[in-house]
């Protein structure tokens, strides 16, 4: 997933966007841990009722 890897030099932007976007998410559920990114985003995915396709979208347009 090309997106895992470009989530790690801008997490901190992202995760800030996402939270102010979507008042729901913790920071619980934005914890990024190296290696558990796929954990990490089915969490944020189920909590918004998102497909994995939409997901990859909302994280390029942040």
């Amino acid at each position: 997933m090309k997106y895992l890897t470009e989530l790690k030099g801008n997490w901190n932007d992202i995760k800030g966007r996402l939270k102010h976007k979507f008042a729901m998410l913790t920071d619980n559920d934005l914890w990024f841990v190296e290696g558990q990114q796929d954990e990490m985003l089915s969490r944020i995915q189920l909590k918004l009722g998102k497909t994995h396709e939409e997901m990859n979208e909302l994280i390029f347009e942040l």
